[in-house]
């Protein structure tokens, strides 16, 4: 059974997850969700995700128990910086740059400059880390690092020098944005099943 991802095509959030999979060659079909239609909070949506947030996966066989209690733990580590440390102010930035303006609403730029002057000093910290080593939790590459790639995309894309200007976290963003797993999500999600 192919494992079905419900989310939007440009879904930040959606991608990521979509990233993963085909970091992993797990095929999936998506589902597409419109935001824009508030497709996510249809009485139909809500039967399988009584939050209406999207991404949302199912898979319809049954999986196998994960037994790397360590491994876990380090991934955990390493995930709660991204989602403490990254997430807000890169977001934050993003709905200032991005998503107002989509929304037809006026964007605050001293909102913008705040979230990523916030930002700037995590990302130093950032380039400390990654002056020693590979990836933010050693050097594999964890679904960690992967998780930065939608909003520090669209921070590149829209100019800021957030993260060009560190060289550590430069060169750490052009080798995640160059793997084939994100090339094939970057712009749009498509079903690989």
């Amino acid at each position: 059974m192919v494992l079905k991802l419900y989310g939007s095509p440009f879904s930040t959030c959606s991608k990521r997850v979509a990233t993963i999979l085909h970091e992993k060659k797990v095929p999936f079909q998506l589902i597409e969700i419109s935001l824009a239609n508030r497709e996510n909070k249809s009485p139909e949506f809500m039967k399988i995700q009584p939050f209406g947030q999207i991404p949302y996966l199912i898979r319809e066989q049954s999986c196998s128990r994960v037994t790397d209690l360590k491994g876990i733990a380090h991934f955990e580590q390493v995930a709660s910086v991204e989602t403490s440390h990254f997430n807000p102010y890169a977001e934050g930035a993003i709905s200032e740059s991005v998503y107002k303006p989509f929304f037809g609403e006026k964007p605050d730029t001293t909102v913008y400059d705040g979230h990523i002057a916030k930002l700037g000093s995590k990302l130093d910290v950032y380039d400390a880390i990654l002056s020693q080593q590979r990836y933010l939790a050693g050097e594999e590459l964890s679904l960690a690092d992967l998780f930065h790639l939608p909003f520090a995309n669209l921070l590149v894309q829209g100019g800021s020098k957030v993260i060009e200007s560190r060289p550590n976290v430069a060169r750490w963003y052009n080798e995640l944005a160059s793997r084939p797993s994100w090339q094939a999500v970057k712009d749009l999600i498509h079903s690989t099943a």
